[in-house]
């Protein structure tokens, strides 16, 4: 019994995210050189999120550093989206680390509070080719 009404809520529900295109991003030559950039844009489909980390990762999954700009306000690697908003932002990445990088990721944060509220948290990732 259970079982079926959780599968009906499931399948009937809005599940709402964010995007975050191109799927498979490249990288750029900039002007300075030994760094490159890829291009990115987001939309945040979430009423409940406005902030997304961006994260650089290798084939392992180990972190990578980088520098995130974007029009705005930009810190920390975060970007403030509102619902229904867009953002186009540059990754920008050292020539070396460009070799290893393997995906580039985004991750809602939602704010904590005091309610018993189930959280949900989405991550998605565009792979380099």
């Amino acid at each position: 019994m259970y079982r079926s009404v959780i599968l009906s809520i499931l399948l009937c529900s809005n599940v709402l995210a964010h995007e975050m295109t191109p799927t498979y991003p490249k990288w750029q030559v900039t002007y300075i050189e030994g760094v490159q950039k890829a291009t990115m844009k987001m939309v945040n489909r979430r009423v409940d999120v406005e902030w997304y980390e961006i994260s650089v990762f290798d084939e392992s999954w180990k972190p990578i550093p980088f520098v995130l700009h974007s029009t705005g306000t930009t810190s920390y690697k975060l970007l403030k989206i509102d619902y229904l908003g867009h953002r186009k932002f540059d990754v920008y990445i050292n020539e070396k680390d460009s070799e290893r990088a393997e995906y580039l990721c985004s991750t809602s944060k939602i704010r904590g509070d005091d309610s018993n509220k189930p959280m949900i948290e989405s991550k998605i990732c565009s792979r380099f080719k």
